[in-house]
């Protein structure tokens, strides 16, 4: 019995790539691999990219050039490129690293199989389509191995919004949802292998309109069909757009109490002049208006967002307006980047900050977010939380998991397993965790 081939699997970017890579290791599961965590024992690499941050193709490159003597080592190897960069780049990406035999888009990788038998026939590969057939289900069903507690599911891929500075419209195409009953059976099967979170994805999952029995479910309807799983004991979501933030999803999170009181939702600026460049099409004060709502219904909701500053055209005036956003929002936590250009994007053509400008702004705006961070997490010492506990700790005894919040909490002396959900009390608060302790 010849031994299994080896795969490596790096993977960059958001949790929807995570997510993509472990369907390829099954995809590629059926056809004898098994993944390892070295590329120096691989039969075969994978490098799941990502083009959100700057200069994302170019540090592809550099990875694929580590390779070079690794490839001059064993001439078998097979090394493929996949995810956005190899949408974005096709077979520029042969032609300028002659090293890589395939090239898959991420609508395509479930003909991964299908590529990796003619690359192993010499061929050079590329699949950059966006097919018609559902992917999802071509893939081989996931193998009934245990997983851990908590788990990705993607249920809605693209965007149709065309905000001026993403590439994601031309990487992943138009939005396109899955089945209800496709999510709902890949649901029912982690949960009986061991998951107990789910976090729902999609490039704008709150846009999610998939087939179910009597129409198209919204994702709000689509929360309450997982609600019924018995042993899935919270649900989250991510990433949304303020737009298609509908009343039935506001509502779902002071009614559902599986879905987790945590809402990523960027607004990306506090200037309309900025937001109107963007296309974002909305305003600051609907946005501010909408996290009102929220919090009507979930007065205890941690808001997360997002922030890009210095982009084109934006002034001090204007940077100053994301600020006051920042401040009457108050983010438990948020992700903040300074623009840069990606080709093919409107933005890219448009006249340039002055770095040093932009640098000064994106300092003063984390500066305020981590206060603000701090002071959220400051403030859940002396309260009771669910944890779900995900790993043991660095220190014996001690285990580390998510609230309901999604802060890090570990607990000394912890007599629950990996897996198990337990009541917290909150005892201290470090620089990026919670400690607590258990209740009874």
């Amino acid at each position: 019995m010849s031994a299994p081939k080896k795969l490596f699997i790096k993977t960059y970017g958001c949790q929807m790539n995570v997510y993509d890579s472990e369907r390829m290791a099954e995809a590629l599961g059926g056809e004898g691999y098994v993944e390892t965590k070295s590329a120096d024992d691989a039969d075969m690499i994978l490098l799941n990219t990502c083009h959100i941050r700057e200069k994302a193709a170019e540090k592809v490159y550099s990875e694929l050039g580590r390779f070079k003597g690794l490839k001059a080592e064993k001439p078998d190897l097979k090394i493929g490129v996949a995810g956005c960069v190899a949408q974005a780049e096709g077979e520029e990406i042969m032609r300028r690293q002659p090293l890589v035999d395939l090239v898959v888009g991420p609508q395509s990788y479930h003909r991964l199989p299908e590529m990796e038998a003619k690359a192993r026939e010499g061929e050079k590969v590329l699949d950059t389509d966006f097919p018609e057939e559902d992917k999802f289900e071509k893939l081989k069903s996931r193998p009934k191995a245990k997983r851990g507690p908590t788990a990705f599911l993607t249920v809605q891929e693209g965007c149709d919004k065309f905000c001026a500075f993403c590439v994601v419209p031309y990487t992943r195409g138009a939005e396109v949802s899955r089945p209800a009953d496709r999510i709902l059976r890949e649901a029912q099967d982690l949960v009986e292998r061991g998951v107990r979170e789910i976090t729902l994805l999609g490039q704008n999952v709150n846009a999610y309109h998939g087939a179910g029995p009597n129409g198209d479910l919204t994702l709000a309807q689509l929360i309450w069909e997982l609600d019924k799983i018995d042993g899935l004991e919270r649900i989250r979501f991510t990433t949304s757009h303020p737009n298609d933030m509908q009343d039935d999803l506001i509502e779902a999170h002071g009614t559902c109490a599986k879905l987790m009181p945590y809402l990523h939702l960027p607004v990306q600026a506090g200037s309309d002049k900025i937001l109107k460049r963007m296309n974002r099409a909305h305003t600051a004060e609907s946005y501010i208006r909408l996290i009102e709502r929220i919090r009507a219904a979930r007065p205890d909701i941690l808001i997360s967002g997002d922030f890009i500053v210095g982009f084109p055209e934006e002034t001090e005036e204007d940077f100053q307006a994301t600020m006051d956003l920042v401040e009457e929002v108050k983010y438990g936590t948020a992700y903040s980047f300074k623009y840069s250009t990606r080709p093919g994007t409107p933005a890219a053509e448009r006249a340039q900050v002055d770095p040093a400008a932009a640098d000064d702004r994106l300092q003063r705006l984390q500066a305020l977010l981590t206060k603000q961070q701090r002071e959220v997490q400051d403030s859940m010492v002396g309260r009771e939380v669910g944890v779900l506990f995900e790993k043991t700790g660095r220190l014996p005894g001690q285990m580390v998991g998510k609230s309901d919040y999604l802060h890090a909490v570990h607990v000394a002396d912890c007599s629950r397993e990996v897996g198990e959900l337990a009541r917290v009390r909150i005892v201290s608060s470090g620089a990026n965790s919670l400690a607590g302790e258990l209740i009874g």
